[in-house]
Order: C-alpha cells, then sequence, then structure tokens
C-alpha cells in the first residue's frame, strides 16, 4: 500500500500532505488526552512493532501478498489520536531510511495508512461496542471487524487520490475494482493480526488497551425483584500506584526484535496489493525512483553485507531500534506537555 513517488501529480501530492500534516497536527493534540501513564510508555513500542510486523508480507493470492496497515491495531491499542501518529512515524521511518513509500507521496500513504485506516477501524470498533455486551470477546470481535474495514478503506481513499491526481489514463473503474478486491483479501490478514495482538495484551493487562477502558458494566444488585446498580465504593485515601507496564514492554520488544531480525526473512517475496495492481493496470508507468534509492538500508538490507539473511535481519533490527526511539522521544514530548496541561489548569482552579 505504500504509494510511491511518481503514481500522483504534484498538486495532489501537496494538497495531500497538507491534509496529512493538518491531520497530524490535530493527533498531536488530541494525543495529550490519551497519553496518560499508562499509554505512554507503550506508544513508541506500538509504532515499532507496526513496523515490525509490516516487513511480514503474507500471500493473499496468486502471486499477490499483503502486509499490516496496522492503523486498526495501534488506535485500539493506545487511541485513534496517539494512532495516527504511530503510523506516521513508521511511515517516516520507512521513506527516510529505507526508500519505501515515496518522499513526495508521504502525505499520501499518512491519508490513506494513518488517517483513513484509524477513522475507518475506530468508527467500527466503537459503534459495534455499543451493541455488543460489555466482554473482551466482544472488544476482540470489535477489533477484527474495525481491521478488516479498514483496509479496503485505505485503497478507495487511495482511488479517489487517484482519480483526483493520477499520471496515467488507467479508467478509475478499473483501478478502483482492483484495489479495493485485492484489499478485501489483505484486510481479512490484518484483521486476524489486530484481533490477536489486542486478545494478547487482553488477557494478561486489559488496563493496557484504551478501546477497552470503562469495559466492566456497573455491579448490579436485586431489590424487591427488580435489577439495580449497586452504590458506588467508597473513595479511598490515596489512589493505587499504577502497575508497571514493564513486562508487556519487554515482551513488546523482544517478539518485535525477532519478528523483524528472523521471520520477516520468510516473508511473501510477491508485489503486494498496490504494487501488483499497478504493474497489471499499468500506473507503475510513470513511477519514480525513490530520492533515498541510495541509503544503506534501502529496500530492507544493509549495504554491502552479502549475506541476505543477516542484512535483512539487521536491517529489520536497526528498524524497530530507530522507530522506538523516534516514537518514544515524540510520545513523551506530548506527555510531558500534557503534563503541563494539567499542571497549569490546576494552578488556575486554585487561584479562583
Amino acid at each position: 500500500m505504500h504509494v510511491p513517488d511518481g503514481f500522483i501529480d504534484a498538486p495532489v501530492s501537496i494538497a495531500a500532505g497538507v491534509a496529512a500534516a493538518g491531520a497530524v497536527a490535530v493527533s498531536l493534540r488530541g494525543a495529550r488526552r490519551e497519553l496518560d501513564e499508562r499509554a505512554a510508555p507503550l506508544a513508541g513500542l506500538v509504532a515499532a512493532f507496526i513496523f515490525a510486523v509490516q516487513m511480514l508480507n503474507f500471500p493473499v493470492a496468486a502471486g499477490t501478498s499483503g502486509h499490516l496497515l496496522g492503523g486498526a491495531l495501534a488506535a485500539i491499542l493506545v487511541g485513534p489520536y496517539t494512532g495516527v501518529l504511530c503510523v506516521s512515524v513508521v511511515l517516516l521511518m520507512q521513506g527516510v531510511l529505507f526508500a519505501d513509500g515515496g518522499l513526495t507521496a508521504l502525505g499520501v500513504n499518512v491519508m490513506n495508512m494513518a488517517v483513513v485506516t484509524v477513522v475507518v477501524a475506530y468508527a467500527v470498533f466503537r459503534g459495534l461496542l455499543k451493541l455488543l455486551p460489555d466482554t473482551r470477546r466482544s472488544v476482540t470481535v470489535a477489533a477484527f471487524a474495525g481491521a478488516l474495514l479498514s483496509v479496503p478503506g485505505a485503497a478507495v481513499m487511495f482511488s479517489l487520490l487517484y482519480a483526483l491526481g493520477g499520471t496515467t489514463d488507467v479508467p478509475l473503474g478499473k483501478v478502483f475494482t482492483a484495489m479495493v478486491g485485492v484489499h478485501v483479501l489483505i484486510g481479512i490478514g490484518e484483521a486476524v493480526i489486530t484481533a490477536a495482538t489486542v486478545g494478547a495484551v487482553l488477557a494478561v493487562r486489559p488496563d493496557l488497551v484504551h478501546g477497552a477502558r470503562g469495559l466492566a458494566a456497573p455491579l448490579k444488585l436485586r431489590v424487591g425483584g427488580e435489577l439495580v446498580d449497586a452504590p458506588a465504593a467508597a473513595p479511598v485515601a490515596a489512589p493505587a500506584p499504577a502497575r508497571s507496564a514493564k513486562s508487556v514492554w519487554i515482551t513488546g520488544l523482544v517478539t518485535a526484535l525477532v519478528l523483524a531480525g528472523f521471520v520477516s526473512f520468510y516473508a511473501s517475496t510477491s508485489p503486494d496489493g498496490l504494487e501488483k495492481v499497478a504493474a497489471e493496470q499499468g500506473i507503475d508507468q510513470k513511477g519514480k525512483e525513490h530520492a533515498t534509492a541510495d541509503s544503506p538500508l534501502a529496500d530492507y538490507s544493509v549495504k554491502d553485507i552479502g549475506d541476505a539473511r543477516l542484512s535483512g535481519g539487521l536491517a529489520g533490527v536497526i528498524g524497530v531500534g530507530a522507530t522506538i526511539a523516534v516514537g518514544t522521544g515524540i510520545f513523551w514530548t506530548v506527555r510531558r506537555r500534557r503534563a503541563e496541561d494539567l499542571t497549569a489548569a490546576s494552578t488556575a482552579s486554585t487561584a479562583l
């Protein structure tokens, strides 16, 4: 789904870049509310995990593969605003370090893979939770559905951008049908990965899943044959200290490193959905060489290392490390701004 330079013309790419910048700015502000003591330590890890899993292309049809987009997973684990930032960090690292996804097309990719996937997935997720029982299984089911629909949603967005600024004369109907068709299949893989990951975190630390907060229904008591809400518990003198997320963080980091550094070697080498459609429909005729094609990490391999397994594995480990470093830096900065806002609000309230 990474759109290279040249597929979309300059005016539409610039417009998408402006829209993406606006979405990121809104997300930076909204993430202040989401990055509390539970989400802040994990947001960088979520970005690194998405980077790692995106290296694992899985076959979806003859000669076609797909990979996780990650918007649904990030939104459900750490919140929709933070989710947009997580995927945007991944796209930035991929474009700058690994020559994956065009630099002039970065705004297009952020809109497709970060904004649209998060908006679609989280809307479906929240809508289903209102209809389903308040259980952990419902969270997993809703995560599956949201992730499933988010991928063809991104394909629809690409088709719309192509209709506005496509650089080849391929009929929109062919592009739309081919893109949505193959990405429905990729969406199944996205849904399985998302539901499995959310379910795994729910099993050990449900308090760390943003989408599962407030899940427990109020306690009911039977009074006079009718069920009524139980009275609220008396407030405690001091809040209990937050449980450490260290074990989850370590487990997630090790998993990401193993996936990127070892398992990625066995990923499908078939072109992904967009690459396949672009080749079959002639969209790639105007594709341009990536601006960082000479990067020492281009194509997810370390330059001058002849062993493919070692080269790819080392590139994956470097990518995980770079993504978690950049992501954590951004998220802790936003977290610090949240703390400053709370302090200012408290001071103003006291003054009144």
